[in-house]
C-alpha cells in the first residue's frame, strides 16, 4: 500500500489525508482493540484510509510511540493556569449566552438571530483586542447589568 497515498504532514503530525485526524487519533482505538471497520465507521473513513494509517503505525512504531507518549502526558498535565483562566471565562459567557436565548425562546421570540450575530460581534471585538494588546486579558462580551 502506498502511504503517501493516505497519509502526510502537515505539521501536525501523521494524518489522513482531506481531514484532521492524525495517525494518534487511529493508535487509540487500535490500543482499545477495534477492528478497522468499526474505526472508520466512527470516524466516517473508508477502510482503506484507516488501514493505511493502521500501516503508517506498524511502519513507525518507535516514533510514533514516542510521539503518542508526549502527547499523553501533555494531556496529562493540562492545561497552563492562565490558559485556563481563558478557557474559564470563555465557557462562563458561553453559558450565558445560552441562558439568553433560552430565555428569549421562552418568551415566544422567534427571531433569535439578533442574539447570535450580537454574540459573534462580541467574540470578533474581543479577538481584536487580545490581538491588539498581545493576548492579554480579553474584552468583556457582555456588559453585566
Amino acid at each position: 500500500m502506498k502511504l503517501d497515498k493516505f497519509i502526510h504532514n502537515r505539521g501536525r503530525g501523521p494524518e489522513i489525508k482531506g481531514t484532521r485526524i492524525t495517525v494518534y487519533s487511529i493508535l487509540d482505538f487500535v490500543i482499545e482493540g477495534w477492528h478497522c471497520e468499526r474505526i472508520a465507521d466512527f470516524f466516517r473513513l473508508h477502510p482503506q484510509e484507516v488501514r493505511a494509517a493502521m500501516e503508517y503505525i506498524r511502519k513507525h512504531t518507535l516514533e510514533v510511540l514516542r510521539d503518542y507518549v508526549k502527547i499523553l502526558e501533555r494531556c496529562e498535565r493540562g492545561n497552563p493556569p492562565e490558559i485556563q483562566a481563558k478557557l474559564d471565562a470563555s465557557h462562563k459567557q458561553f453559558k450565558r449566552f445560552m441562558r439568553e436565548i433560552r430565555a428569549a425562546k421562552a418568551r415566544g421570540e422567534k427571531d433569535i438571530g439578533h442574539l447570535i450575530d450580537e454574540y459573534r460581534e462580541a467574540r470578533a471585538r474581543e479577538a481584536a483586542y487580545a490581538r491588539d494588546h498581545g493576548g492579554g486579558a480579553p474584552a468583556p462580551l457582555f456588559v453585566e447589568s
